[in-house]
């Protein structure tokens, strides 16, 4: 079985000498609560707090025996409820491994204010399946959880040890009163330790236990960081603790998991030389590929073939060589690297693999070299600066997963070096397409001429870009009828849920995905938006652009805005009356409200209307030209995004 994990087929450690090694226990294997402990003192300052971690204990110790190595993780944290919100989220005590991994301990207790306990135990654990996501989770239930109870809860771990690199964050959504962390290893061992937003570094005991040495950190009333604001990046702002093994003093081994042997060996190992035999079928294959003078069109029509033909499942074995992989038509992470590095040398394309990681999640740090930074694939062209990701189906180049642009990558360059091939790494930026390939552009018309009762609304729907990504695919991917029914959802956010009366598409599919926008023309009766009062006709004309995102937020913002990608929208909405009739309410649609950074307007909502005669013609622009806006810029921000709310509440009073 040859299962394929790059990170762990190119992990370059070197940890034991053969001749000498200490073998030893986990040193906190009788590590325990308090049995006796009914009642837990909560500080007077989380007192009237919703829910807070009292304390949160976190051991990782590697413990080398023979030529193996084992990890074992503990977690032991107390939390403190005291809302009814906080007894609904923690009725369910969530197991965050599955039952079948190596678990050594593993138990839950409640603790009521009146000092009663209640233990759970096996027979307590349940299974939840989210249907959505096709995934099972077990966690304990909990019953009779109070205000003012206490969760206990407690397991440990047997893993296999992480050394290439390892994130863990040190703040949470609610107050943590005491956190300690331990990483425990063989004193011959060293580690390389990053600490990020305020966090204090490591202090290192080699004495506690012989031949072992302990980095601890810990901290004290570490605050809240709210995980609820929009347009932000929880995870880039917490308090961060990175680590990865850096030297073996036992063999001499230095400098160990770095960029550069990585990406000599992974170079190696995905451009093989080809027999005569391999290098006919993958000829073939290009044979089927449509030719193009145009670079990135025939990059498009590359990524375009392997992905209708070639079937992406990273668990998969890996196959002997590429042509396995054509007559199989099935490829895991590093077939489908092959295939695409050996395509697009046959059409001698110069290219770099590029190796990130989700900017939401562990955002890439070009000053520590992780391997956990390379989980994200990307191939990047120099020529025509664009990027393609090899394994998400429904993209096609210039487009590709925005969760890993605007963020660092590590790219891996062929250069020739006294006539032999290589692979060379750089950590560069990735830049995200800018709102010029995601621009939504509506042209709306309101006619009013034949029934100001009853207006016909026609409306010409582009989605360009990223946009257009939200609706290209399915057409490729549902039934008839389930495709009818999503246009028709999304055609009631534009017709305020009424019936149309005509519905039509253009360049939907895959097909057209990086090449041309969505177009969604739709035709309405305008007489649920159109209200009488007396001799006047009150028009929605705001509700004809769709819904728009409203933002006000109640407490004081502590997260810079973070957007998932540039964009850019013009709307255009013409209004035509009777002869003879009137509109009040004009001056509604002239607005002006932009947010600069630097003496640049980056954000901005700015409309206007001008009339001639019986044709009223509104012209607004909104668009977003940065993905990350200061916190000093937030209420800047804020306003813009408002204003096309504001916009989408916009009515008109028309007189015949």
């Amino acid at each position: 079985m040859k299962r394929n994990s790059l990170k762990t087929i190119f992990t370059v450690v070197s940890l034991l000498c053969s001749s000498l090694f200490f073998a030893q226990e986990y040193s906190f294997k009788n590590y325990d609560w308090n049995e006796k402990e009914t009642k837990v003192d909560i500080p007077v300052q989380y007192k009237n707090e919703k829910e807070v971690i009292l304390e949160r204990t976190t051991k990782i110790e590697i413990v080398v025996s023979g030529k193996t190595a084992k990890q074992y993780h503990l977690l032991h944290e107390k939390i403190f409820i005291n809302s009814d919100d906080a007894i609904e989220r923690n009725n369910k005590i969530y197991i965050p491994f599955s039952l079948d991994e190596s678990v050594l301990v593993n138990k839950a207790r409640v603790i009521l204010k009146n000092g009663s306990v209640i233990h759970l135990d096996k027979k307590d654990i349940k299974e939840d399946v989210d249907q959505e996501k096709g995934m099972k989770y077990n966690y304990f239930a909990v019953n009779g959880l109070e205000k003012g109870a206490v969760i206990e809860k407690l397991y440990v771990l047997e893993e296999n040890p992480e050394f290439t690199g390892q994130t863990i964050k040190m703040q949470d959504e609610y107050p943590i009163g005491s956190l300690n962390f331990e990483l425990i290893y063989p004193s011959y061992l060293v580690f390389k330790t990053k600490s990020y937003n305020g966090l204090s570094e490591p202090v290192l005991d080699d004495k506690k236990i012989p031949n072992t040495a302990i980095l601890a950190v810990t901290e004290k009333n570490i605050p809240a960081l709210d995980n609820d604001e929009n347009y932000s990046n929880w995870n880039l702002q917490l308090k961060l603790f990175r680590y990865k093994l850096d030297e073996n003093l036992m063999n001499g081994g230095r400098n160990l998991n770095n960029f550069k042997e990585f990406s000599t060996n992974l170079y190696e190992r995905l451009n093989p030389e080809l027999d005569k035999k391999v290098q006919k079928t993958l000829d073939d294959f290009c044979k089927t590929i449509p030719k193009s003078n145009d670079l990135q069109e025939q990059i498009w029509n590359i990524e375009n073939k392997i992905k209708k033909t070639i079937n992406y499942d990273r668990y998969i074995d890996t196959k002997e060589t590429v042509a396995n992989v054509i007559e199989t038509k099935q490829a895991n992470q590093t077939d489908i690297l092959k295939i695409y590095l050996a395509v697009f040398k046959n059409f001698n394309i110069e290219n770099n693999m590029v190796f990130t990681s989700n900017r939401y999640k562990i955002p890439f740090d070009k000053d520590f070299e992780s391997f956990e930074n390379l989980n994200e694939l990307l191939f990047y062209f120099p020529s025509i600066k664009k990027y393609l990701t090899p394994t998400e189906i429904e993209y096609r180049i210039p487009l590709f997963p925005m969760t890993i642009a605007n963020n660092n990558g590590l790219f891996i360059k062929e250069k020739t070096f006294a006539g032999v091939k290589m692979g060379i790494g750089e950590i560069n930026f990735i830049e995200i397409p800018g709102n010029d390939i995601s621009h939504d552009i509506m042209n709306i018309t309101v006619d009013f001429t034949n029934d100001v009762e009853n207006p016909l609304i026609t409306s010409n729907l582009t989605f360009g870009g990223y946009s257009g990504l939200n609706f290209q695919p399915i057409k490729d991917f549902a039934s008839a009828e389930q495709y009818k029914a999503f246009l028709k959802n999304v055609a009631e956010n534009y017709t305020v849920e009424t019936e149309y009366k005509t519905l039509t598409t253009e360049n939907d599919g895959t097909d057209f995905i990086g090449k041309k926008p969505f177009v969604l023309n739709v035709t309405y009766e305008g007489k649920d938006l159109t209200k009488k009062a007396g001799e006047n006709y009150l028009f929605s004309v705001g509700e004809t652009i769709g819904k728009q995102m409203e933002f006000y937020q109640e407490n004081k913002r502590t997260l810079p805005v973070e957007i998932d990608y540039p964009h850019f929208y013009t709307r255009n909405i013409k209004i035509l009356l009777p002869k003879g009739a009137t509109v009040k309410n004009l001056d509604k649609f002239v607005m002006d409200f932009k947010t600069q950074i630097n003496g640049k307007t980056e954000a901005a909502f700015i409309s206007k209307y001008t009339q001639k005669g019986d044709e009223i013609l509104v012209e607004n622009t909104e668009f977003y030209n940065i993905i990350n806006y200061p916190l000093n810029k937030f209420d800047d921000y804020k306003a813009v995004i408002n204003a096309a709310a504001d916009f989408n509440k916009i009515v008109i009073i028309v007189t015949k």
